[in-house]
């Protein structure tokens, strides 16, 4: 199946923001063990039941569904249609059931169903419950000889600690009363359950080995994202006999038995410490390495080569063991990527496409992922060898109708000679040598990158792109992708190399005749809000702003997160008070924050944030519009309750969309009007 053709795209009516909540998301992607079915899972916004709950009116809920499609090509079949959902399809071994996770049936709040794994007969019927833990199924995985089921579930509360959160008697200990994930095993045809890991530690995933004798996971000794603690386990799942694999706290993804049950694989992140001119100790970031453990001799081979510098991902076997595989984001890319254990050789598999979710069929001939392009969402594909990828699914059809802006990637030299790259995206029917209006769109992180996909959602895109503007997203030094001292190079420098990569390459566009300078914004979200913050407090060059979830004031960041350990690692560590001077360590947060030029500041900045971030908290927001206001900068701050660090109820992302375009285009263009 060809991608749709941008051939008269004039005729075509372009895209609005309402369209783009219309498109509707592919993932979930599982290969039959024959190789001649796959099932995946297609998200979109659906109107709540109102016939069940009329208080409901016209609310809108995100939901996935199981679908199914050959894989030689033909009709596409949706296989659950649950009012609340369905996700993590996968098949039995033999290949004679379908299972996913669904929570079914009545009730709201605490009464509320739980999810719970559902089994389907491949052929066809009505689906039946497996499992009915108490507090739900996180993550799961059949064993090899589809007779038995391991899941994770949170451990329960007892029925006094369960009453007392009912009648709203719960203060909490902050950074403690963690509910942990532990692994239990359920008898398909029995459907009895058993308990298999219990102690101070939550399970985050697991594989069996081929015996169906162990379950080998990854496990941290709490629920907390700021801790780093994370290690590789084997548990026996009969005798329930525990043996901890490492003990340096640094495993990043689930241990994977090899088809003979001989080694395990892993990533892990290598936990560098290191002190600065003043003896505090920072953490360093490096890239991920790949991990064989030899399950007889207990012996670690490190296989990270100086040849491969990026990242690799979670690890997966090939069938007769001899690669293993992964993805690995790739400059603007997501790339798939095959290490060969014999030659100790890095090769990569599929170039220039935004690849993800592979899973291969029994023998490996064939596998099934999704693409994602830059002139279509992502698409269920399949693999036979090295044959080209084969289309098999065209989930948003009514998107071949409509003009879209072109994206390429573009490359710009820094003001100290460094390479950068970024993705351009053009207005529909750009013609060279016009000047537009140009949005620079900075990503979060810094550890993430731009990549050249569909630029739909809501974060500028394809929308902008209707309405004349071009939209610049830079991958500066910090980014993914581009190596490790990429990576690392805004350590400890936020708002330095970064800010003057991102700078030269509007110099780039104006000096092509691309973007109009006196027409000009800018907008980020979490890193990126920090940047934009950072920018409109360096230059006046902007004629509006947008800082999303941003950080402007990196001292009180430092104390308040989540996530501390991440953050304090670009600025080699904690900030140390003495309680009599600012100290070299306090002095440096203070002067990579926005907030210590707010007098500067001439940009008019929208501000938006979650109303319950604990990644970047809501003190950061306050705290920025306070010491703009005060000087009376043109500024509003908008709190979207309920919300975490990114927005995910349907009114808050229109809202987000249409607002900061109103914004943006008032203060820019001149105009208030939504085009």
């Amino acid at each position: 199946m060809a991608l749709p053709s941008l051939l008269h795209a004039q005729a075509k009516r372009p895209l609005t923001d309402d369209d783009l909540m219309r498109l509707r998301a592919v993932g979930g992607v599982a290969l039959s063990p024959a190789g001649d079915r796959v099932l995946y899972t297609v998200s979109a916004w659906e109107h709540a039941n109102a016939k069940t709950d009329t208080a409901l009116g016209d609310k809108h809920d995100r939901r996935s569904h199981v679908w199914i499609v050959p894989a030689a090509g033909g009709a596409t079949r949706q296989l659950t249609t649950g009012e609340r959902g369905e996700s993590q399809p996968q098949w039995s071994p033999d290949g004679a059931m379908i299972s996913f996770v669904s929570a079914r049936g009545t009730g709201t709040g605490d009464d509320a169903p739980k999810p719970q794994i559902w089994l389907l007969n491949a052929d066809g019927g009505e689906g039946w419950a497996l499992t009915a833990a108490r507090d739900g199924i996180v993550a799961y995985s059949w064993s090899p000889d589809g007779k038995r089921i391991a899941y994770t579930t949170p451990d329960t509360l007892s029925r006094d600690a369960e009453a007392r959160v009912r009648r709203k008697d719960d203060p909490k200990v902050y950074e403690s009363d963690f509910r942990l994930n532990h692994l239990w095993v359920i008898d398909v045809a029995s459907k009895r359950a058993t308990k298999v890991t219990s102690g101070e530690y939550t399970v985050r995933g697991m594989t069996w080995s081929r015996d169906g004798n162990s379950l080998a996971f990854d496990a941290s000794p709490t629920t907390m994202i700021r801790d780093e603690r994370r290690d590789a386990y084997v548990v026996d799942v009969n005798t329930k006999q525990l043996d901890r694999l490492t003990s340096t706290h640094d495993v990043e993804s689930t241990p994977q038995y090899s088809p003979d049950g001989k080694t395990l694989a892993y990533t892990i992140n290598p936990h560098e410490w290191t002190a600065n001119k003043d003896g505090i100790m920072a953490r360093t970031i490096r890239n991920a390495h790949l991990i064989t453990w030899d399950v007889a001799s207990r012996k670690v081979t490190d296989l990270a080569s100086p040849k491969f510098d990026v990242s690799p991902g979670s690890v997966r076997w090939s069938p007769d063991g001899r690669h293993l595989w992964f993805g690995a984001s790739d400059r603007v890319w997501q790339s798939l990527f095959d290490y060969d254990i014999g030659t100790r050789t890095y090769k990569q598999l599929t170039h220039d496409a935004l690849a993800s979710a592979p899973s291969p069929n029994r023998d490996g001939s064939r596998i099934a992922f999704t693409l994602d392009t830059p002139n279509w969402p992502a698409e269920v594909y399949v693999q036979d060898g090295t044959a080209a990828p084969k289309r098999l699914t065209n989930t948003n059809p009514w998107l071949a109708d409509f003009a879209l802006g072109e994206s390429k990637v573009i490359t710009w030299k820094s003001k100290d000679g460094a390479d950068v790259e970024g993705v351009l995206l053009t207005p529909v029917g750009y013609t060279p040598g016009m000047k537009v209006p140009l949005l620079v769109s900075a990503h979060g992180g810094p550890t993430g990158a731009h990549t050249n996909g569909f630029k739909g959602g809501t974060s500028p895109g394809q929308s902008w792109a209707s309405r004349g503007w071009a939209v610049l997203y830079p991958n500066p030094r910090g980014s993914t992708g581009y190596g490790e001292k990429w990576m690392r190079g805004n350590i400890p420098d936020w708002g330095g190399g970064d800010y003057q990569d991102i700078m030269t390459g509007v110099d780039e566009l104006v000096r092509r005749g691309i973007a109009d300078s006196t027409r000009m914004a800018f907008e980020g979200w979490s890193y990126g809000g920090y940047m934009t913050s950072w920018v409109v407090s360096q230059t006046s060059r902007f004629k509006a702003a947008m800082m999303g979830a941003g950080l402007p004031s990196l001292l009180s960041m430092a104390g308040t997160t989540d996530i501390p350990g991440y953050i304090n690692t670009f600025f080699n560590g904690l900030p140390q008070y003495d309680g009599s001077i600012i100290n070299p360590s306090v002095k440096y947060y203070l002067e990579r924050s926005a907030i210590s030029y707010s007098d500067k500041v001439t940009t008019p900045l929208l501000i938006l944030h979650g109303g319950s971030d604990e990644r970047v908290p809501i003190g950061q927001p306050m705290e920025f519009y306070r010491a703009l206001k005060d000087r009376g900068k043109i500024t509003e701050l908008v709190f979207y309750p309920r919300e975490g660090h990114g927005l995910s109820e349907y009114y808050h992302q229109v809202d987000r969309m249409k607002r900061e375009y109103e914004w943006i285009s008032r203060y820019t263009l001149g105009t208030n009007l939504l085009q």
